[in-house]
């Protein structure tokens, strides 16, 4: 089982996410989120899924859902960084990795 760790980028926007799900839509889709992001998770833990490279070297990117994408690193075999989720309606240019 890997180990994950958060970047300070990712525990905010995950949490910028949430709160703008939560103002902005329901209480449901907030969950939903977080139920998706718990998925995503669970299978970078177990290590059976390679999510596909991205175009930043060494750093992958998994599609949450339509609107976030999850950008992350392997520090080693067995333990995973989390750096961004990234909403897919910015601007790429000013995404920071």
């Amino acid at each position: 089982m890997k180990t994950i760790s958060w970047t300070d980028l990712a525990l905010a926007d995950y949490h910028k996410n949430i709160d703008y799900l939560l103002k902005e839509w329901s209480e449901k889709v907030a969950l939903t989120f977080i139920d998706d992001v718990d998925a995503v998770l669970v299978e970078l833990k177990r290590g059976k899924v390679e999510f596909k490279e991205s175009n930043y070297k060494n750093i992958r990117e998994c599609v949450v859902c339509k609107q976030i994408t999850l950008y992350y690193r392997h520090i080693n075999k067995d333990k995973i960084e989390l750096l961004r989720f990234w909403n897919n309606y910015q601007d790429d240019k000013k995404l920071k990795l």
